[in-house]
């Protein structure tokens, strides 16, 4: 397990921890008062403790090494993890809905209500700052399993928002109808955190393109550009879990050697290194200039040249994504 492995794992162990703390004040909290909308959020912890233990296990999993079964390492792992709490977190929801609408029918008798607000403040409160904190770690480390975690919490944060809100409406009035409506509204802002988890898992476990990412590879190449660095296109960039691999062809002058070509490899690596982290691999396919790349290429010292140069065509998220030398529209290769 590398360091950011450890690092994510580790921070994910607290995060198993003080959800159970946390559990057990909300179970507090509907002791004292018997609000249906509390034994809502508390239901709702327990799948937040579930789904943590599954995002600790696939954090461990995504940790290991690569080997001969898994040449592309572990990191897949963490998509199923996400998948599983996203749709633990829409079951949650239809708990919740379950158990207003048999309150709505059949009442329990609210009391101690201002034990329960303080109480459920404390766990929001809790929720957001730990939910905030995993989504940075998460973002800064690739990891989903930490920023499906953390977006889970933080939703957990804005539905005991509205629950202290509307119990703090229902201490004041008395109408204590209202935790069924609360808990009703809720569930819908719960399901809907849930269905977005797991599309998101959906989309790491069928490779599909992360948009965001491409945009910052694509800014990163423009900003470091060099003029050896003739064209660049099938761009592909691959998560698994924390691990990012990056395939793309390169073009370069016709005549370098297996020397000069490794040592511009190295040059692009480098600095994808640098912008990415050291999590990622990456497989660069070189290949010769052709007589058309003349028109677009900068490097000044050429002996080969044949055609002088036009204009520098800036890499697009659209463009280096195509299977194909670029070249202007006036060339013969189109």
């Amino acid at each position: 397990m590398n360091s950011v492995a450890k690092e994510n794992y580790s921070f994910q162990k607290s995060i198993v921890i003080i959800g159970v703390i946390l559990f057990v004040i909300k179970l507090a909290a509907w002791f004292f008062t018997r609000s249906v909308a509390i034994l809502t959020d508390a239901l709702e912890s327990t799948i937040n403790v579930i789904a943590g233990l599954f995002s600790l296990y696939s954090l461990y999993i995504s940790g290991k090494p690569k080997d001969r079964d898994h040449p592309y390492g572990h990191g897949k792992i963490e998509f199923i993890s996400a998948g599983i709490e996203g749709g633990l977190i829409t079951i949650a929801g239809i708990i919740i809905i379950y158990e207003s609408v048999k309150n709505i029918l059949y009442p329990n008798t609210i009391s101690k209500l201002d034990y329960g607000i303080v109480l459920i403040a404390v766990t929001g409160i809790a929720n957001y700052v730990l939910g905030e904190l995993a989504i940075r770690k998460g973002k800064k480390n690739n990891s989903l399993a930490l920023v499906s975690g953390g977006e889970h919490l933080k939703s957990d944060t804005y539905s005991t928002i509205g629950l202290v809100l509307g119990l703090i409406i229902i201490y004041f009035t008395h109408i204590y109808w209202l935790d069924s409506i609360i808990a009703l509204i809720f569930s819908g802002i719960i399901i809907f955190t849930g269905v977005k988890i797991i599309r998101k898992s959906l989309a790491g476990i069928m490779d599909e393109a992360d948009q965001e990412l491409i945009k910052k590879l694509v800014c990163t190449l423009e900003e470091n550009r060099n003029p050896n660095w003739i064209d660049i296109h099938n761009v592909r960039f691959i998560k698994y879990g924390s691990s990012l691999h990056l395939d793309c062809h390169l073009t370069m002058p016709w005549f370098f050697n297996i020397k000069e070509t490794k040592r511009e490899s190295d040059k692009l690596e480098k600095i994808i290194q640098d912008n990415f982290g050291n999590s990622f691999e990456m497989f660069v396919y070189v290949e010769g200039c052709e007589d058309f790349s003349c028109k677009i290429c900068k490097k000044k010292e050429c002996p080969y040249r044949k055609h002088f140069f036009e204009k520098e065509i800036t890499w697009t998220v659209d463009n280096i994504e195509i299977d194909k030398h670029h070249a202007l529209k006036s060339s013969t290769h189109e």
